[in-house]
């Protein structure tokens, strides 16, 4: 039950920290596992309980968020809990109106069209004010989950909320978004410095109301190419780890694992494993030897089985998933999808594919 009653500090004692250590490269006896939108629409539970609901009013719903959170772990036995919400909230907090749209999905109704509706958006942005409700469902969702498994807090990164911001919505090609950096490239850089500002507090409010590790999600990287993701994306994921970890050292909040995930982005793996983050997240498109060869021995590797993997019979996605932990091996290796759960699948094959990371990596430990 997700009741708002003790104060913030004194939170349950965590009983599992099997991912948290993993991702801070400590030896565990398993190799963790959460997956990436577990708490979503291939889970029954969740249709209902978001059924009469707006999309972002839940979102806005400490109670509910929580309730959407322990979801899954009640019926898989994951390392992990990750926040529900949105990375659009962030769009909304600087002063843009998005919807749900049945059928289409998020959909700004006024997006940035010139250089000048930059000056729409607000400049300063009071995180606590405007997103005080994430804070909440982080806060209430810790106690709720009685130390079970560790919560992660996350956030989009810049150029993906930018993105959706000049879009307005999904888009296959990014053509508009990305004609601004190629014809406006000043404005870009603004907008993007903007965004990060507000990420790097938002993140901090995130871990101040109890995240325990944090996940920034560039899942746009693979409409650039290595020119402009070095020129508009790694800078700002570069600069908002350093300023997150400055900001929680400064607040004397905890230092918390941070995962970047840029989808599609294998050209900037190097990179991002010296980007300042403690794990670099993965899609199914690069083997995991490769992944390892590029990113070197100091960072943990998170993901990358192909999400339509689940759609295979049980053993295969046994078999997979074994295939998969001696690519990468079971230590500094976080198990999870290469992008979200989709919602068709099958939660027995989702509780198939967690219960085989444990028992395949136990397996490997032992030997």
């Amino acid at each position: 039950v997700c009741s708002l009653g003790r104060s913030p500090k004194g939170f349950p004692k965590l009983k599992n920290d099997t991912f948290l250590r993993a991702a801070r490269g400590e030896q565990t006896e398993h190799t963790p596992v959460w997956c990436m939108r577990q708490a979503g629409r291939y889970l029954p539970e969740f249709r209902e309980t978001r059924a009469a609901q707006d999309f972002f009013a839940t979102c806005q719903s400490p109670k509910l968020c929580c309730e959407l959170t322990l979801q899954p772990l009640r019926r898989f036995p994951l390392d992990a809990a990750i926040i529900f919400s949105d990375i659009l909230v962030v769009p909304q907090a600087l002063g843009m109106e998005v919807i749900m749209v049945p059928g289409k999905g998020p959909t700004f109704t006024e997006p940035l069209k010139e250089v000048e509706d930059l000056l729409k958006l607000r400049q300063k942005v009071d995180v606590t004010a405007e997103l005080g409700y994430v804070f909440q469902a982080i806060t209430l969702t810790r106690h709720s989950l009685e130390g079970r498994v560790p919560l992660i807090g996350f956030s989009g990164a810049p150029w993906t909320l930018m993105s959706y911001m000049i879009e307005g919505g999904g888009s296959t090609t990014m053509a508009k978004a990305k004609s601004w950096l190629y014809r406006h490239p000043e404005a870009s850089h603004r907008l993007l410095r903007l965004l990060a500002d507000v990420v790097t507090d938002y993140l901090v409010g995130q871990v101040a109301a109890g995240a325990q590790a944090l996940q920034l999600f560039e899942s746009h990287a693979g409409h650039l190419g290595p020119e402009q993701f070095q020129d508009f994306a790694l800078p700002y994921i570069r600069d908002i780890a350093r300023a997150v970890k400055s900001k929680l050292k400064e607040e004397a909040l905890p230092l918390v694992p941070m995962i970047i995930f840029a989808k599609d982005a294998h050209y900037a793996l190097r990179d991002l494993a010296h980007a300042g983050y403690e794990v670099v997240g993965l899609d199914w498109t690069i083997r995991p030897q490769e992944a390892r060869a590029q990113t070197g021995k100091d960072v943990t590797l998170q993901g990358n089985l192909d999400p339509c993997a689940l759609y295979a019979p049980k053993e295969k996605i046994g078999e997979l998933v074994k295939k998969m932990l001696e690519g990468f091996g079971t230590q500094r290796y976080i198990a999870n999808l290469g992008h979200g759960l989709y919602p068709d699948m099958s939660p027995e094959h989702v509780g198939a594919f967690v219960e085989a990371v444990h028992a395949h990596s136990r397996h490997i430990n032992k030997h």
